[in-house]
């Protein structure tokens, strides 16, 4: 993002309203292969490509944010890669990771990954160094450090449903496997950090958090995301959970989250009340139903019907419930971004 852009973003974290309403939505490669016509073998696998494709979207629509900014990623399979995962690869589908025990006893089998050596974040991070200049051209900077939270690391190296039993089978193990992800993801983090010294946010993305119970969220959940926010001082922590939220928002301040990124099932409201007022919300129209298959004029009703509930400026980021969901059109964006403009100063 420019520099224009992350002084708007900290600010309004910051709780300065801004003069005009801010529009901002993660995109990824879920979204941008499809809607720049190209394959998603050839998103990953050619950094001309992935470049391009990032260009188009940012001078498409120059007014609004894309969070992380010319994210380097590979699907879901960049963190998992790193533990030795095996990867298997899809021209039109997201790729996956495919889990490498099948038991919490086996944790002690789990080597740790060296970010600088393993798997493919060592390509991760030369693509933005190839593409650094170029990026910069374009008034742009790279301004986040980003990794899958360690609960949905630890879901994809043994499997969802073995990782949920283990928390209450062997809490013990858990603490060991989660323990081990999350050192391995402060070290990218920070490595991430002293690559780029541009860097001055943190973004981790952790949908298992919204499975757990109360009590696991406490214990397995907040300390060790609240580490990895603490990897360097940031100045921006953006989490993002899509799944259900109602039970970790009220630790968000604990984690040290400052922005958050939630399910469309939960109101702006709702969030709001357990989130508290220091915390900035990006969200939530409902991205796959609305943004991604309703009508333009669908949208501006939703939008509109969205911004009226809420009725809050305040530390708000207007977007979808989660990231960009495939098959978003340009007229759907176009009619969102057009909707909180009009109507948001009249809140």
């Amino acid at each position: 993002m420019t520099n224009e852009q992350w002084t708007l973003l900290t600010s309004t974290v910051n709780g300065i309203i801004p003069e005009k309403p801010v529009t901002g939505f993660i995109i990824d490669s879920p979204w941008l292969p499809g809607w720049a016509g190209v394959s998603n073998l050839s998103f990953y696998s050619s950094e001309e490509i992935w470049f391009q494709v990032n260009k188009k979207a940012i001078e498409t629509f120059p007014d609004i944010i894309f969070l992380p900014g010319f994210w380097s990623e590979f699907g879901m399979c960049t963190e998992p890669s790193a533990f030795g995962a095996k990867l298997v690869w899809n021209e039109y589908n997201l790729p996956h990771a495919d889990k490498i025990i099948s038991d919490i006893s086996e944790t002690d089998k789990i080597f740790n990954p060296n970010p600088k050596t393993d798997g493919l974040l060592p390509f991760v991070l030369n693509r933005l160094q190839n593409y650094q200049r170029p990026i910069q051209d374009m008034g742009h900077e790279i301004k986040f450090a980003i990794a899958r939270g360690p609960l949905n690391i630890a879901s994809f190296l043994m499997g969802t449903t073995e990782f949920m039993m283990s928390l209450m089978m062997d809490p013990d193990a858990s603490h060991k496997l989660l323990e081990k992800i999350t050192q391995f993801s402060i070290n990218w983090i920070e490595l991430q950090k002293e690559t780029f010294p541009s860097i001055e946010g943190i973004l981790i993305l952790d949908d298992i958090v919204g499975f757990i119970g109360d009590d696991e969220c406490k214990e397995f959940a907040v300390p060790y995301i609240k580490r990895i926010f603490n990897s360097f001082d940031s100045k921006l922590n953006f989490f993002h959970n899509d799944a259900q939220g109602l039970i970790s928002t009220p630790y968000l301040k604990d984690m040290g989250v400052n922005l958050f990124n939630f399910s469309f099932e939960h109101s702006m409201k709702q969030i709001r009340k357990l989130a508290g007022p220091e915390v900035t919300l990006i969200g939530n129209l409902p991205p796959r139903d609305i943004l991604a298959a309703g009508t333009p004029e669908k949208v501006r009703e939703e939008t509109k019907k969205m911004i009226q509930e809420f009725g809050d400026k305040s530390r708000t980021i207007w977007s979808c419930g989660g990231g960009m969901p495939p098959d978003v059109s340009t007229e759907n964006i176009v009619a969102f971004k057009e909707t909180i403009d009009e109507f948001v100063p009249l809140i």
